[in-house]
């Protein structure tokens, strides 16, 4: 039986970055405490992309209290198609995605149905902490909704891919491109069952995938390869995400982009204390290109080298 020390000679020599070695090198040294509100805070985020021109999804209004659920009929009088999500939750917990409606009654993107005093209902959990870091007092968000680029329909079910950009010390070092599947229930979360696809940065190109931790090589629904896609906007997607790195002064940090159709590029959030799993995606440690990056800006030499 391999020794734990060994194990963790394996992983170091192939560059893999530790939660421990994240937390302290990266997230305390790198990512002041005072910024992690900003970053925490959608709506903050939202307003703070605007006014440097990164495209984000419309915010069609902002409910802060309990009381102000009672002006949710009139706010959703004209609206159909929108995004419920909560202003400080993560990992896209208690976010719901309204399609359209049948009758009275609004219509999820899983082709389910929920009645208005749901969607109330719903809404006063968020606002009560419910979905939120720290279980503290929230506010609702209703968004635009994203309708996916056509590009990526043959490897996406249902739900909305994203792209998260891993930037450190405003240098973009690793990606990976977020696949919604049935067993995810249309959301582009790798716990839930979303296949994490790694991209090359030089090209955009998608090298390996995993869903649920293995190997994937095709999309489980589709049945299209999810090897060797070529993502739209990719020189768009880096410059982006570094320059909201930039903005929100912190020197490591996950950017999550999305494409809509007629829009392109939008930013859907940013994240002060980004997974790991992106390594698995990748099938490549974060470590050594930390290390390069490090290197580099020492010495004022060169550019990342990807792959």
């Amino acid at each position: 039986m391999m020794s734990w020390w060994t194990r963790w000679k394996g992983l170091r020599t192939a560059g893999v970055l530790g939660m421990n070695a994240r937390n302290t090198g990266c997230i305390l040294d790198l990512n002041p405490r005072s910024r992690f509100p900003l970053v925490d805070n959608k709506r903050q985020m939202h307003e703070l992309c605007r006014s440097i021109g990164v495209p984000t999804p419309d915010l069609y209004a902002a409910l802060l209290s309990h009381h102000s659920l009672r002006s949710l009929p009139r706010l959703l009088a004209d609206r159909d198609d929108f995004v419920v999500k909560p202003n400080r939750g993560a990992a896209g917990r208690g976010v719901l995605v309204i399609t359209g409606k049948d009758g009275a009654d609004f219509r999820r993107h899983n082709g389910t149905t929920i009645t208005v005093e749901a969607l109330r209902q719903h809404m006063s959990g968020i606002i009560s902490g419910l979905f939120s870091l720290g279980g503290s007092e929230d506010e609702v968000l209703i968004q635009q909704r994203v309708v996916p680029d056509d590009a990526l329909g043959s490897i996406s079910y249902q739900g909305t891919a994203d792209i998260r950009v891993i930037v450190y010390r405003e240098r973009p070092v690793m990606a990976m491109l977020r696949l919604p599947t049935k067993a995810s229930g249309g959301r582009a979360n790798l716990h839930q069952g979303a296949i994490g696809a790694g991209v090359d940065l030089a090209t955009g190109t998608t090298h390996h995938a995993v869903l649920r931790d293995r190997r994937a090589e095709r999309h489980p629904d589709t049945g299209a390869s999810v090897i060797g896609f070529r993502v739209p906007y990719w020189p768009e997607i880096l410059e982006m995400s570094c320059r909201v790195s930039r903005v929100v002064q912190m020197g490591y940090i996950g950017v999550d982009i999305v494409l809509d159709r007629t829009r392109g590029p939008l930013l859907l959030e940013a994240n002060a204390r980004p997974g790991l799993a992106i390594q698995i995606s990748n099938a490549q440690g974060l470590f050594h290109r930390l290390e390069q990056v490090d290197q580099e800006l020492a010495t004022g030499n060169g550019t990342l080298t990807t792959r």
